[in-house]
């Protein structure tokens, strides 16, 4: 299961490539999510007995991940895409678990960071800053602009988990999911509309109906429901560890339909993001670690 969501997620930011060649990005995001949120939404309704939040903890909740995990997010993702490839994106999305330690650690949230994890944090940036290879005069390239855009994406998105902790209402999460995809899609309709972007703009080809269905179906709902059964049955931690599958995936993915690979440079700082990670998360990957190891132990 664990391997199938990293291909799941890995491959989606190939599809966005792809789509992005047919649909406006913020439009192309937003029909995403309207499909998403009513399937799941009716998933809520079948699967618990609550199908709606009802008080104020439960509605924040839902409107702070519309907002940041959903809205600005993708909004910022599909933008930054149109710059760069989708297995660069996932490499520099892979910062999203460092940053949400460090959010995490501001805020209270989580225990501060100690020595090692700061270091941790500062690789995780560093990795970014060798994906983004800066050099003088090319401060304003294309390719530097997506893959900024794409990190303030993961921004979102990790500063959405870590302001949603305090708020955990015993909402079920297929719910909170649920109306935060709506109303993720409402925010980003808006968003399209003032950029100007229409459904005339729309290009209906084969390609363009094959990525909307796999994003809104696959990478969307079949996704997001085994990440649900995956987070209560492993938790948080090795969770995290999906979004270090997904660039290896999606360079996978990139290769076979485009013949594209990622360079030994984007490589290199994806380690050094995956070696950030493991100094934050060291004792809890130890301790996971050691539990598997006595659990296969066992006659």
């Amino acid at each position: 299961m664990f391997l199938i969501l990293a291909t799941l997620w890995g491959t989606s930011f190939v599809a966005i490539e792809v789509g992005l060649h047919h649909f406006p990005p913020i439009l192309f995001a937003a029909l995403r999510y309207d499909v998403a949120g009513l399937i799941v939404l009716g998933y809520a309704l079948y699967s618990t007995d609550r199908w709606r939040p009802r008080e104020r903890d439960e509605w924040l909740q839902t409107a702070v991940t519309a907002v940041f995990v959903f809205a600005a997010y993708h909004a910022l993702l599909y933008i930054g895409e149109q710059h760069i490839s989708g297995a660069v994106a996932a490499v520099v999305i892979s910062l999203s678990p460092i940053l949400t330690a460090g959010f995490g650690s501001v805020l209270k949230v989580d225990d501060p960071l100690q020595p090692l994890g700061a270091i941790g944090f500062l690789c995780g940036i560093a990795g970014v800053v060798v994906v983004v290879q800066p050099e003088p005069g090319t401060a304003l390239s294309t390719s530097l602009i997506g893959v900024l855009l794409v990190f303030i994406a993961g921004t979102s998105f990790a500063l959405g988990t870590v302001l949603t902790r305090p708020l955990d209402s015993g909402l079920p999460v297929q719910t909170m999911e649920g109306w935060s995809m709506l109303l993720g899609a409402g925010l980003l309709h808006v968003v399209s509309f003032g950029r100007g972007e229409s459904f005339a703009a729309i290009e209906w080809t084969g390609p363009a109906v094959v990525s909307l269905t796999y994003l809104t179906l696959v990478s969307g709902v079949v996704a997001f429901l085994l990440y649900f059964e995956l987070l209560d049955r492993l938790g948080p931690t090795e969770i995290n560890l999906v979004g270090y599958l997904e660039p290896v995936v999606a360079t996978v993915a990139t290769w076979l339909l485009f013949g594209d690979l990622v360079d030994s440079t984007t490589l290199f700082g994806f380690t050094i993001i995956f070696a950030g990670f493991a100094l934050i998360k060291r004792h809890a990957l130890s301790g996971y670690l050691r539990r598997r190891l006595s659990t296969d132990r066992l006659p």
